[in-house]
């Protein structure tokens, strides 16, 4: 039985890379934070009383559900308001919840300005190679590599054998590395 405080400590530490695997998959920040947030909300109401090893796992099925359930009502809702409206989205501003989060003393602090700079390019570089792979291959290689999870568990979470995920990182990062070293990034 995971306590409470085990349980509010694994929901803060899941909660930015729970918020960037899910911009990944939807490309909405405002979209993705209420994914993160129900996804979350449904971990602690019905799953709060299991033991503290199984929340990962749990926690990784429930928001994958959350955001197949957002395409699909997404899907729905697009059918009907592309048949009624053709007005767009007039709300331009663009918010970035993760750069409100104050860095560890030391860390991004004694960077020049030059620095951060070139490390926010790469980043972007990074993550606009991300979005481009295949949903499958995005998914194994974020779960493995982002939520640092086994191939088991990440076969669980994805309901595939474990030699599908193997294929999809092997793929994935094999992508990702021809892409990054065509731009002339080596990590």
């Amino acid at each position: 039985m995971a306590s409470d405080k085990e349980l509010a400590d694994f929901l803060a530490g899941v909660e930015r890379r729970a918020f960037k695997q899910t911009v990944y998959a939807v490309r909405d920040d405002d979209a993705s934070l209420d994914i993160v947030q129900d996804a979350m909300i449904k971990l602690a109401e019905k799953y709060g009383d299991r033991p503290a090893a199984e929340l990962p796992l749990l926690f990784q099925r429930i928001l994958q559900n959350a955001t197949h359930d957002y395409f699909r009502r997404a899907k729905v809702r697009n059918t009907w308001v592309s048949l009624f409206s053709s007005l767009g989205n007039a709300d331009d501003d663009e918010f970035d919840p993760l750069e409100t989060f104050e860095a560890e003393a030391g860390s991004a602090g004694a960077e020049s300005n030059e620095q951060k700079l070139e490390r926010e390019q790469v980043l972007q570089s990074i993550d606009n190679e991300i979005q481009k792979l295949p949903a499958r291959q995005r998914e194994a290689f974020l779960m493995r590599y982002w939520e640092d999870m086994d191939v088991a568990e990440t076969a669980a979470a994805m309901g595939c054998s474990e030699g599908s995920v193997k294929t999809h990182c092997s793929r994935a990062t094999h992508t990702l590395a021809q892409a990054l070293k065509a731009k002339g990034i080596t990590l």
